[in-house]
């Protein structure tokens, strides 16, 4: 009981320590990246502020099988369980991907900025018309040479599991016949799980699978990708798969 009645101020003494120093290296980097001209020395400095801060908190990020990131175009896919983990991808990727967000976070405008000096992309997740159209300039992107990264889930909760995969996605990808590369991120819902403001002291692990070719599965078939990924991940996840319990 001691030991708990100790240990809830230290975690809290974390926490603010963690965010505060999110927000500080977020602040210096970015009137960098509002005059740094170069898109990808743009996204290299915002990898580099990601792997600050996590240095920064103790929280070592390690990443393993980078060698399978494919050096030319690519989709990345990765499972989403923590507001950390557009951060822990940033920190992870090469400065070569344009992450692929909700575009209600372009109500925050210091992260809007942010996210749009680095290349984002945008997405509407409500209106019919808005994915469609969405859709359509990300295959037209993708086939243009983008680099694009997603979570194909769209969004997290408080359970944890491998939540059911939207097309979109691997639909760029099979029409653009571009590989898709599972990542699988651990540690993160952990650390900063759904429902909490501060993040807790831990260790963050990243994994890059092996990419898949379209042109592997007999035809250019966005569900055959999706399909294909998303076991990949399952299979490294330690996580339940929740594609029929969110459906139910």
């Amino acid at each position: 009981m001691r030991r708990a009645i100790l240990t809830r101020p230290l975690r809290a003494a974390f926490g603010c320590y963690a965010v505060a120093a999110g927000v500080i290296v977020t602040a210096l980097t970015l009137p960098i990246l509002a005059v740094t001209p170069g898109l990808r020395r743009r996204r290299a400095l915002a990898r580099a502020g990601a792997r600050l801060i996590f240095w920064l908190i103790g929280a070592r990020l390690t990443v393993d099988g980078e060698q399978h990131m494919p050096r030319g175009r690519a989709i990345v896919v990765a499972n989403h369980a923590s507001y950390l983990d557009g951060i822990i991808l940033q920190g992870a990727l090469p400065p070569d991907f344009a992450f692929v967000i909700k575009r209600e976070v372009t109500r925050i405008p210091l992260v809007h900025l942010l996210l749009r000096r680095i290349g984002s992309q945008f997405v509407d997740r409500f209106s019919t018309q808005g994915k469609l159209r969405d859709a359509r300039r990300l295959v037209r992107l993708a086939a243009s040479g983008e680099a694009l990264a997603f979570f194909p889930e769209g969004t997290f909760g408080p359970q944890a599991g491998l939540r059911p995969f939207k097309l979109g996605a691997f639909t760029a990808a099979s029409r653009a016949g571009l590989p898709v590369v599972p990542v699988i991120i651990s540690g993160a819902r952990q650390m900063l799980p759904a429902g909490r403001l501060l993040p807790r002291p831990g260790r963050l692990h990243v994994r890059v699978e092996p990419p898949i070719q379209p042109g592997a599965l007999g035809e250019f078939d966005a569900r055959a990708l999706l399909e294909a990924a998303r076991q990949r991940i399952l299979v490294h996840l330690d996580e339940p798969d929740l594609r029929h319990a969110t459906d139910a």
